[in-house]
């Protein structure tokens, strides 16, 4: 005899609730009050006759039994989702990507024909925009950004790899064998002016004598600059790291942490959408992280 279960309704409370560890989130994720989830919360725990939170100070905890149920729910509702996605009549919705333009031209797009062939189910479409984003409004679905900006505390965020600069140049700058990068002609990005002092000031490298520079608008005309020879500029390793294969550029000081990360932002749990989940773990891998 099948066991009886509890109404769908108030595991999807439930799961909304654990989730978030606040009932107001939850009822704004289902579109209802504060007190409907209250109400399925508490009837979903007369049903099992155990407790599935801990209120107090305004807060609610989970129990014990609250831990299993949520394991088991996430499980239950993500295979439900894969399940769904895979029997939808005709071509699925693309997985809309945001991602900073820099990013976009000179790593996403050279490696996007590998996830395609690794997922040639998921249709991929590319946006180029950094900073905040607005998911409704602009009906994106991931966010691959640099978190130098905040975000609102319910967007969910998964970090894909640790940023590492270091300067770079056309090898033809350095004399043979020589590593003076410093002493070159620096190249700046109006977007990010701070990238050398930084640089100087972690490594802490001695910089008493002035050089030249140049300023661009755009990060990626800095990198197109460095590799035309006019100068050094300070490269994130993902993003020089095609130019430094081909021998456009060289990196004679190598690369370190300036404590930036690339993450991906999605407004809904990455680990419900298969689609999201394996472009996260593609791209984890493409970084070995």
């Amino acid at each position: 005899m099948a066991a009886r279960l509890p109404s769908l309704s108030t595991l999807r409370a439930f799961e909304a609730a654990a989730r978030h560890l606040n009932f107001s989130r939850a009822g704004d994720e289902m579109c209802v009050t504060h007190s409907a989830i209250s109400r399925q919360i508490r009837s979903l725990e007369e049903d099992l006759g155990v407790a599935l939170f801990e209120r107090r100070n305004r807060a609610v905890f989970l129990t014990e039994a609250g831990r299993r149920l949520l394991a088991t729910m996430s499980d239950v509702f993500r295979n439900i989702g894969d399940c769904c996605n895979e029997l939808r009549v005709g071509i699925s919705a693309p997985l809309v990507v945001s991602c900073e333009p820099t990013f976009t031209q000179r790593w996403l797009i050279p490696r996007l024909p590998h996830f395609n062939a690794l997922h040639p189910d998921v249709e991929v479409h590319l946006l180029a925009a950094g900073g905040p984003v607005n998911f409704d409004r602009s009906h994106v679905d991931l966010a691959l950004r640099r978190n130098d900006f905040s975000w609102a505390p319910e967007i969910f965020v998964e970090t894909v790899v640790e940023e590492r600069v270091g300067p770079v140049c056309a090898p033809h700058l350095l004399v043979t064998g020589s590593t003076d990068i410093l002493s070159l002609p620096r190249i700046h990005s109006a977007t990010r002016r701070d990238a050398w002092p930084r640089y100087i000031a972690d490594d802490q490298i001695p910089d008493a004598n002035p050089v030249a520079s140049q300023v661009f608008e755009h990060f990626y005309l800095s990198i197109e600059a460095a590799i035309a020879g006019l100068g050094a500029a300070i490269g994130p390793e993902p993003l020089v790291a095609d130019a430094l294969k081909s021998g456009q550029l060289v990196a004679p000081r190598g690369f370190s942490s300036n404590g930036y990360r690339y993450i991906l932002l999605s407004r809904l749990p990455i680990e419900d959408d298969a689609r999201k989940r394996n472009f996260l773990s593609w791209l984890r891998r493409q970084f070995n992280t």
